[in-house]
């Protein structure tokens, strides 16, 4: 296998183009720690910040995919994944993700004394989240403070402290997370219920799941809202809350009325344009009030 052709094996492995999930929120906390005293932003520093969320996110999702192994090959949904395919050695999936995570330690330990120090149980947390379905039904909630910790990192490898308005964000991430996650488990209910592990739609059934997930993305309107007052944003960040929570509406009104079908489209497409759409009015109103 050729170079370039094993670099779009392993990225399609890790699901590269997910990455627009996670990385529009932190560079979201990137530009909402303008308002508070920062560090420098220098070329150097954001380019290892987009290391560490590149890194990082690597290594969870090929780990993911080695952990996962065994009980991708039994689901017909996922028995085609690279691993279980034989496309990617388990072996290799394992050392991309060893290599990622090292390469993410290093990334964080050059952007200051608390990224070294919180990079280590960030990873942990990654990590950890591929063996959560196998104990608990809260694993959406734990692959949602996963994610959440893209804009907590960002911030802090921004230079900045912690306060409300990076903790209301935080909780808006964990609970879109949360609340999308338990809409793609759907399509695996009876599987796991099966298999033996644990969701939320395998422990409480669809009805709830969705009513599940549609309080936390309650939540999550609720809590950029929060973020913004925190924050003092301006109108551009009141037209952001609005259309991510118009965007979450039509996500539910699409699994409500036609169904696993649109599980798909619901999760790739629509959750793509909340983070992009979120992130693009945030820049927006900083640079309105700049300007201004």
């Amino acid at each position: 296998m050729s170079l370039a052709k094993r670099v779009r094996t392993y990225g399609s492995l890790v699901a590269f183009a997910h990455t627009v999930f996670a990385l529009p929120f932190a560079a979201s906390a990137v530009v909402l720690a303008l308002r508070v005293p920062h560090s420098p932003l220098t070329a150097v520093r954001i380019a290892l910040m987009l290391l560490c969320m590149v890194a990082a996110r690597t290594s969870a999702m090929a780990f993911n995919r080695w952990a996962d192994r065994d009980v991708d090959a039994l689901n017909p949904r996922t028995s085609t994944r690279h691993v279980p395919a034989g496309i990617v050695a388990g072996t290799e999936a394992l050392a991309l993700a060893a290599g990622a995570g090292v390469v993410f330690l290093i990334a964080a330990s050059s952007l200051g004394i608390w990224p070294a120090v919180l990079a280590p149980a960030v990873l942990a947390v990654l990590l950890g989240y591929s063996y959560a379905k196998r104990f608990t039904w809260g694993a959406h909630a734990w692959l949602g403070f996963a994610l959440s910790l893209a804009p907590g990192g960002a911030w802090i490898a921004a230079g900045a402290r912690p306060g409300m308005g990076i903790v209301w964000l935080m909780v808006a991430v964990a609970t879109w997370l949360l609340g999308f996650d338990i809409l793609y488990s759907l399509q695996d209910e009876d599987f796991d219920r099966g298999a033996g592990l644990r969701s939320i739609p395998a422990r409480f059934g669809a009805r709830t799941a969705l009513t599940i997930s549609e309080w936390a993305h309650v939540a999550t309107t609720a809590a950029l809202a929060l973020c913004g007052v925190a924050l003092g944003r301006g109108p551009a960040y009141g037209l952001a809350v609005a259309i991510v929570a118009g965007l979450l509406v039509h996500e539910h009104a699409l699994v409500r009325k036609q169904g696993l079908a649109v599980i798909g489209k619901a999760f790739f497409n629509v959750n793509a344009w909340v983070s992009v759409a979120f992130f693009a009015l945030v820049a927006i109103d900083e640079l309105v009030r700049r300007l201004g």
